[in-house]
Order: structure tokens, then sequence, then C-alpha cells
């Protein structure tokens, strides 16, 4: 399966005011080969939620490992690469780092 959902990742009332970066993240689910991407200030904790069924599209297709992730000065900028990774070109960018032909 070649899907990556476009589930609403938190929006930026939930990102901590005073964080000082915010992380675009990637989830694979080993199950059936889903990717997630999502964006967090705290990735480890957001890890867990997805895998205590805390998100509603995620809560389907646990267990979940993360695989990638990238820090941000601010959500804006986080936001913009979340979208990358939603399109085609970032789908197979994905795709590619998890055979392992792309550096991470």
């Amino acid at each position: 399966m070649d899907r990556i959902s476009d589930s609403d990742s938190e929006d930026a009332g939930s990102i901590p005011a005073g964080a000082t970066q915010v992380h675009v993240y990637c989830l694979r689910n080993w199950v059936n080969d889903e990717i997630y991407v999502g964006i967090s200030a705290n990735v480890t904790k957001r890890v867990k939620e997805h895998n205590l069924g805390k998100n509603r599209y995620t809560k389907a297709f646990m267990p979940w490992s993360a695989f990638h992730s990238e820090a941000f000065p601010n959500y804006q900028t986080a936001r913009i690469r979340e979208k990358y990774f939603k399109s085609a070109s970032g789908k197979r960018y994905l795709r590619k780092l998890l055979a392992g032909s792309l550096p991470a």
C-alpha cells in the first residue's frame, strides 16, 4: 500500500508557545505499510499518543514507529515541509528514504 495520511497534525494552538523547535515527523505502520506525517514540538510524546490510540486516524493502524524527523524554528515553516511530504513528490521521497536509497 502506498498511502500517506492527510489527517490533520497538531494545530498551531497545541504547539507550546515556548517551544524552541517544531518537528515534522514521519511514522510507519509495519502491518499495512502505511505512512503518517505530522507536526509536534515533542515527537517522542506524540508517537506514544499515536500508539495509545489518541489519534482518530492512526488508532486503526497501530503500532507506529518513527523513521524520520526534521526540526524547524516555527510552526509555519514546519507546515510547509509537512505539506511537501504529503505531495506526490514528497511521498516518493519518503518511500526512497524507507528503502534506504537516500541518507536520513
